[in-house]
C-alpha cells in the first residue's frame, strides 16, 4: 500500500455520506478518519478532538492568517469549517490512509491540490424530495435550516461529475457494497 493516499466522500448534507464513511473505517484498518476544523458549538454528544476540532471565530481566522489548513470555507450560518495540515500529518505520521467526510467544495479543493493521490466519492440522493424527507427525518435542525441545505444541495448536485465515482444512495446495502469495492480497488492499486 502507498501510504499518502487521501479518499474523499463529499455530497449534500442527508445523502448518507457519514453512514458511509463510517462503514469504511469499519471495514479498512488501514484508514483514519479526518477531523475537520470548526468554528461553530459542539452539537448533542459532539467532543473536541474527536467529531471536530472546535475553535472559536477567532482562533480559525488565525489559523486562516497563519496558513495552517489545507481548505477551509465558510459554510452554513456564517460558521467556518476546513482542513488542518496538521490532521494530513498526523494521518500520514502512522502511515494511514486518510479519509474525509467533507462539503462538496472542500472535496473539490482536495482533490485538485492532490490529484494523483485521492480517491473522490459523490453520495448523491435518489431525489430532491427524498434528500428533504430524509433531513426532516433526522430531526435535527429547523424547518429554515431544511431548506437552506435543499438550496445548497441543488447547487452541489451540479459538481457531482467533478468527482470519480458517484454513488446514488437509493438503498444503503447497496451503497456499501458499492463503496467496498471502489475503496478495497483503490488501496489495492497504486
Amino acid at each position: 500500500m502507498k501510504s499518502n493516499k487521501l479518499i474523499v466522500f463529499s455530497g449534500p448534507s442527508g445523502t448518507g455520506k457519514t453512514t458511509l464513511v463510517k462503514y469504511v473505517l469499519n471495514k479498512f484498518s488501514k484508514i483514519q478518519f479526518s477531523i475537520s476544523a470548526t468554528s461553530r458549538q459542539p452539537r448533542g454528544q459532539e467532543k473536541d478532538s474527536e467529531d471536530y476540532y472546535f475553535l472559536n471565530n477567532e482562533e480559525f481566522k488565525k489559523k486562516v492568517k497563519n496558513q495552517e489548513f489545507i481548505e477551509y470555507e465558510e459554510v452554513y450560518g456564517g460558521f467556518f469549517y476546513g482542513t488542518l495540515k496538521s490532521e494530513l500529518n498526523r494521518i500520514w505520521g502512522i502511515n494511514k490512509i486518510v479519509i474525509f467526510d467533507i462539503d462538496v467544495v472542500g472535496g473539490i479543493n482536495i482533490k485538485e491540490m492532490f490529484p494523483k493521490e485521492t480517491l473522490s466519492v459523490f453520495v448523491m440522493p435518489p431525489s430532491v424530495e427524498i434528500l428533504r424527507q430524509r433531513l426532516i427525518e433526522r430531526g435535527d435542525v429547523s424547518r429554515d435550516e431544511i431548506e437552506t441545505r435543499i438550496e445548497k444541495a441543488k447547487k452541489e448536485l451540479d459538481f457531482a461529475s467533478k468527482f470519480d465515482n458517484i454513488i446514488i444512495n437509493t438503498d444503503i446495502k447497496e451503497s456499501k457494497k458499492n463503496t467496498f469495492s471502489i475503496i478495497k480497488d483503490f488501496i489495492e492499486n497504486e
